[in-house]
């Protein structure tokens, strides 16, 4: 997860709990006991092995139909409170389902989903899924980090999950099923992988279905300092990885295939889930709605914080570099074939950058078809537009004093702000 160094259970199926500008803590009952998961095995710190890939690849959703009206020059923003009647501590994630519904999920470290009607004066909010009793947020980087819906969320009710969990320390990807009354039942867990994490922190968490119907994971380090394991450039771990697999159609027993085309399939030594490598801790990545283009946050370690576009089978370069300067060895390290960074800044202007989207929404006319993105530390909020080759345009939208942990979407591609001070916000324009 980012370097949060400056922030530092079950509820019973069908239960909702209420808020109104009280924080989630202090409302849900402590966590009890809860069945073990129907599959998968227990205390596994590995990645299970994948089974071979079906002949037929799972059919891509569709990318959304918007206009491509000229962008405006970008411009200066602010930021204003979307939600002013909710309140929820330690927001690390914002998803929502493709169920023509209209509410929004959000993801709390310590382990709970709360689901909410996407309207400005929403007062209340109802817990999801509550995994706290499996969840380990001990580590200030561990806890329930990712959250993703299925292509086909509506037809099979499936998302999944991605938490730290101890005893080992692990990662793990999961697969839930929700309810037609709107719950998930935290007892039918499906086990998919299970990633040992030698650190609790650089556990990055990020996942999200590309629109090839693939699911992305984003994987850090391992941890520490410096990758005392080398592991960001060794390409038979998953950790330091992007990694692509294929969730269609699992077994009893959680087990994913290995899409056909992942660039490293096949190879000796190799893990053939990667596909891209070289990466420190993947802090948030989206895809662009309408190109497809992945996006990544990478943190960085000393002095610099990265922005890149991740495509298929490249090396991001750490711990080789630091973004576009040596890191090991300090001088004259061979950056031959390492891809560098879109953007880059330093700590002038933040120490932990948090990945956003390129904004195709309707609201900011001036932002159409521009990436965002923020930094933890300094609340600085950043928009640039590339042009497949070289950045054309880049201006810091605002210094927004939040501490940015995540940006969020709906359904409309209006995009959302999280912060831990407890509000979800939104851009608005600086014009009066």
């Amino acid at each position: 997860m980012l370097a949060l160094a400056a922030a530092a259970g079950c509820a019973d199926v069908g239960t909702a709990y209420n808020w109104q500008t009280t924080a989630v803590s202090a409302a849900l009952p402590a966590p009890t006991a809860t069945p073990a998961p129907v599959s998968g095995p227990a205390n596994v710190a590995s990645a299970k092995e994948p089974v071979p890939a079906p002949t037929a690849a799972p059919s891509p959703p569709q990318v959304s139909s918007l206009p491509s009206f000229p962008s405006e020059p970008l411009e200066k923003m602010q930021v204003e409170r979307a939600f002013p009647n909710l309140s929820f501590e330690r927001m690390v994630g914002m998803a929502y389902p493709n169920d023509n519904g209209n509410r929004l999920f959000v993801v709390l470290q310590p382990g709970v989903i709360v689901s909410f009607a996407n309207e400005q004066n929403v007062e209340s909010a109802d817990v999801f899924l509550d995994i706290r009793e499996r969840v380990s947020d001990r580590g200030n980087e561990e806890g329930l980090l990712g959250l993703a819906f299925d292509p086909d969320f509506r037809a099979n009710g499936y998302f999944y999950v991605y938490y730290s969990a101890a005893n080992p320390r692990r990662s793990v990807l999961s697969r839930f099923m929700a309810h037609a009354d709107g719950s998930a039942d935290p007892t039918g867990e499906r086990i998919i992988m299970e990633v040992e994490q030698p650190y609790s922190n650089h556990n990055g968490g990020q996942i999200a279905f590309g629109p090839d119907g693939y699911l992305y994971i984003g994987l850090g380090d391992g941890g520490s300092r410096g990758d005392p394991q080398g592991n960001g450039q060794n390409l038979s771990t998953l950790l330091g990885s992007i990694i692509r697999i294929d969730v269609s159609a699992l077994d009893e027993g959680g087990s994913y295939s290995t899409p056909p085309d992942n660039p490293f399939i096949g190879r000796a030594d190799t893990r053939g889930e990667i596909w891209a490598y070289g990466i420190r801790n993947p802090w948030r990545f989206s895809f662009d709605r309408v190109s497809g283009e992945l996006w990544m946050a990478d943190v960085g370690q000393n002095r610099h914080e990265e922005v890149n576009i991740v495509r298929r089978g490249l090396n991001y370069g750490w711990k080789i570099m630091e973004g576009s300067e040596c890191f090991e060895p300090r001088r004259a390290c061979d950056s031959q074939g390492l891809e560098m960074p879109i953007v880059e800044y330093g700590r002038a202007d933040g120490c932990s950058v948090t990945g956003g989207y390129v904004y195709r929404g309707h609201r900011l006319p001036s932002l159409f078809g521009a990436y965002v993105y923020g930094d933890f530390c300094s609340g600085k909020i950043w928009a640039l537009r590339h042009d497949g080759e070289q950045v054309v345009e880049h201006l810091e939208l605002v210094d927004s004093n939040l501490r940015i942990s995540s940006f969020g979407e709906d359904s409309l591609e209006e995009m959302f702000i999280l912060s831990f001070d407890g509000g979800i916000y939104r851009l608005a324009s600086a014009a009066p």
